[in-house]
């Protein structure tokens, strides 16, 4: 198991600038146009041809309401009667996209995301995952890896023990924070009792996993004030939580614009919320699996890294490398053979598209060698903080230190702040490191330069 992390907080200073979160490489800002159906179903033929188990994931974008953080893909109404409309488009997406996939590839895992999937009815949500069993091959004997995003404000026990019913065995519960002053700031009111009693409920009808959601750097937050949120998260012990980093980007998010500057607490403020939320889950037992997630250490995820197989897509660190992604909704990213690919983001142009018969694809992206021989090295070290080259070497046919020469050269600076040791073709993320793998990662990282470095979150 790796160490856990060293606070360094002159060197987070330092490295603290705009880079990609790698869940995917190359990362969806090289994604294009020129990306179209043909090449999507070709790359179906090179999955099918590879054979092996699906992963999909479904989004729903709607929300009854808009919280002021959010950067997702989300359509913010009350209307309730919008749901079965866009759902129809779904099933027409889905018509289309299961007609590319041989019979019998089972579905590992499943993942429904927004948004809010529990705007849906319970009538709806048992549609929804009937039409996906008519079409994949699910899994009926609890062994899939089925999860969903759950808004505590959205579900009771009642909606709980449907999704239990309907196959999920994973959660993740949204709570960014209880502290009431904050939850008013962000447009989130959400009590724990209500937050609790989902958990509870899960716990009851025998779900395998909690997750829970947090946020730092969020308006009025202070170290004292997220702690005590933590001892309250800590005590209902979920399985995994996520401690992610608010990006404050009010130009690319209009939502955002809701939020004062002034509220936010200070970048030193920040840093010490994170040092402290790192010390007080480790402490409390947790393992910090990398970057912003921790899991205890029997979980799948924790698991998966001391055995080497952990792995990173859209939905964060995964244990199952081996799926293909097939993604459906409006702004849903596929990764499929050799391809990653976007559909439309405007529900409006999602359904033209699919009542013309067409899938909704709006951009992508077909991997080459050396983007399978980077993501392979980027892979190993968000994942598991090292890296064997001879053994990607061999895998790829290439002289590690050779390709790379350019690479290692550019990572003596971190050798030189004691954040990697490198040996020949050997690569250790030592602890002081592990929150600035970001950064490392970035020196692999072709398609990189200063103009689209800008476009990206900072990474701590």
């Amino acid at each position: 198991m790796q160490a856990n992390p060293i606070f360094d907080a002159d060197l987070i200073r330092r490295y603290d600038k705009a880079g990609p979160r790698y869940t995917s490489y190359p990362t969806a800002v090289q994604f294009h146009p020129g990306f179209d159906e043909a090449q999507f179903r070709q790359q179906a033929a090179v999955s099918n041809a590879r054979g092996g188990p699906l992963s999909l994931y479904f989004h729903i974008p709607f929300c009854d309401t808009v919280c002021f953080y959010c950067a997702c893909n989300k359509v913010a109404t009350k209307d309730r009667s919008r749901a079965q409309p866009y759902l129809e488009d779904v099933y027409r997406e889905m018509t289309l996209q299961s007609a590319l996939f041989d019979d019998g590839r089972p579905v590992e895992q499943l993942h429904w995301g927004g948004g809010t999937p529990t705007f849906l009815s319970l009538d709806q949500m048992r549609e929804l995952m009937g039409r996906t069993g008519e079409h994949f091959q699910l899994k009926t004997d609890d062994t899939g890896e089925y999860s969903i995003e759950i808004d505590p404000r959205e579900a009771d026990p009642a909606t709980v023990a449907v999704l239990r019913e309907l196959g999920f065995n994973r959660m993740s519960l949204g709570v960014q924070d209880f502290d009431p002053r904050v939850q008013k700031a962000v447009n989130r009111i959400q009590s724990e009792e209500e937050t609790l009693a989902v958990l509870q409920a899960a716990r009851a009808e025998g779900f395998h996993g909690i997750s829970i959601d947090l946020i730092y750097g969020l308006p009025f937050q202070s170290v004292d004030g997220f702690l005590r949120t933590l001892d309250r998260v800590i005590e209902a012990s979920p399985d995994r939580l996520s401690v992610f980093n608010y990006a404050h980007l009010p130009t690319r998010f209009m939502p955002q614009r809701r939020i004062s500057d002034a509220d936010l607490p200070t970048p030193a403020e920040k840093l010490a919320i994170l040092e402290a939320t790192i010390h007080h889950l480790t402490g409390a037992g947790y393992v910090l699996i990398g970057m912003d997630h921790f899991a205890k250490p029997d979980d799948p995820l924790a698991r998966a890294q001391r055995e080497g197989s952990l792995y990173r897509n859209f939905q964060g660190y995964a244990t199952h490398a081996e799926c293909d992604l097939v993604a459906m909704g409006v702004s849903a990213i596929s990764q499929v053979g050799d391809s990653f690919s976007q559909n439309v983001k405007d529900i409006d142009t999602y359904s033209r598209i699919l009542a013309d018969g067409r899938l909704p694809l709006e951009r992508g992206f077909v991997v080459n060698e050396d983007d399978k021989l980077r993501r392979a090295v980027i892979t190993e070290l968000i994942c598991h903080f090292e890296l064997d080259g001879d053994r990607i070497g061999a895998r790829f046919g290439i002289d590690f230190e050779e390709y790379f020469a350019d690479e290692l050269e550019n990572l003596e600076p971190f050798i030189d702040d004691g954040l990697l040791s490198v040996e020949g073709s050997q690569i250790r993320v030592l602890p002081v490191g592990r929150l600035m793998i970001r950064n490392i990662c970035m020196t692999f990282d072709r398609y990189l330069d200063t103009t689209g470095e800008r476009r990206f979150s900072r990474t701590l």
